[in-house]
């Protein structure tokens, strides 16, 4: 027998019953946001009705993740992988509420990375891969092509949202003919937590590492980068500078990264991406992500993606955006009721950005 907590309602007054940290884990990763980190839905709504009715965001997710690996166990290889990647999402989402770089959040995210390379073996579809650069490493994973390849991209995410957390447009790209570099840049996932590289205001060497790196498993191909939230802030940044970027997609990020309310819980995020004790230094290394600034490759073809119920970027904002972009082959696409990163429509998301940059890149279906 399946056991399962029911769902709960979540009327105001029992929310507002709540802890102060289960009230904020259930307001800042709705049902959707959730999902879009690679939660499964079932699994979704049981860490909420798990809240709901006491359980710490933490110790709700990471009981579902034992679940997921007991079953895991027991099963063929096809549904081993999925139980796997689902104890790895959860597992993921039990440190999502934390805010500083403890040696029980490494060891938390270190698991659920542990968990989705078991998975990567078994599927095959996927690859762990370690880049150097001039700094620390950067990790990530490598979704090769299916069928025969014709282009390759980076994927990157933001303040949160990484590399493992985004691999469904890891699949989506990589059906369609391009090898996908799901990166964690600095600050981000395994390379923050595992090899202590963080933001810092020289991090273009950095994604040079990356490219260079793709360059070489591509052999010829053209290549591309995406970038979701914050991540889509330094996919500009970068791309106005670097030649061999062939086109780039901004999916929710800002146009002026270091204008980021300091007062703001949300901050702490940041400062922990920079490897900073100040907000004060983390808004330094904010204004060197320049989506705004042109450069040697500013004619570049961006495809800018914007939720219009977005809490993080206003309407008005994202217009600036399109406004000052260096580049004037731009595509800006709004979803009418999406959020931030369109979690909401993942798959509408997914398909668009990976058939506009297959026409870009290769200029056929």
């Amino acid at each position: 027998m399946f056991d399962f907590t029911a769902r709960q309602t979540e009327a105001p007054d029992r929310v507002a019953s709540l802890s102060p940290d289960a009230q904020a884990a259930l307001a800042v990763y709705p049902l959707e946001r959730t999902m879009g980190y690679g939660v499964n839905y079932s699994d979704a709504v049981e860490l909420r009705a798990r809240v709901l009715q006491g359980e710490s965001w933490q110790s709700a997710a990471e009981t579902m993740a034992e679940i997921c690996q007991a079953r895991a166990a027991t099963a063929g290889t096809v549904t081993q992988v999925a139980y796997l990647r689902r104890a790895s999402a959860l597992v993921r989402m039990a440190q999502a509420m934390m805010m500083e770089d403890t040696d029980e959040r490494r060891t938390i995210f270190a698991r659920a990375a542990d968990l989705y390379a078991q998975a990567a073996e078994l599927a095959g579809d996927c690859e762990r891969v370690l880049i150097n650069t001039t700094d620390k490493p950067l990790a990530g994973w490598m979704f090769p092509a299916v069928n025969e390849p014709v282009a390759a991209v980076i994927v990157i995410g933001g303040t949160e949202g990484w590399a493992m957390d985004f691999d469904c447009l890891g699949h989506a790209l990589a059906t369609r003919g391009i090898h996908a570099l799901m990166l964690d840049a600095p600050g981000q996932g395994e390379t923050r937590f595992t090899h202590g590289h963080t933001l810092s205001a020289d991090w273009r060497s950095a994604f040079s590492s990356a490219v260079d790196y793709l360059e070489d498993r591509a052999k010829g191909l053209p290549l591309g980068i995406i970038g979701n939230s914050m991540g889509g802030s330094l996919a500009m940044a970068y791309a106005a500078g670097d030649p061999r970027i062939r086109a780039c997609c901004n999916n929710g990020g800002p146009f002026a990264p270091w204008m980021a309310p300091t007062e703001s819980p949300y901050f702490a995020k940041i400062m922990a991406f920079c490897g900073v004790e100040t907000a004060a230094e983390a808004t330094e290394v904010l204004k060197s992500v320049t989506p705004k600034e042109a450069g040697i490759n500013a004619d570049y073809p961006l495809l800018f993606l914007h939720g219009a119920e977005d809490h993080l970027i206003s309407n008005p904002v994202a217009q600036m955006l399109y406004d000052g972009t260096p580049t004037e082959d731009i595509r800006m696409v709004t979803f009418s009721d999406g959020d931030h990163c369109l979690y909401r429509h993942r798959d509408d998301r997914d398909f668009l950005i990976a058939d506009w940059t297959r026409a870009r890149l290769v200029g056929r279906d």
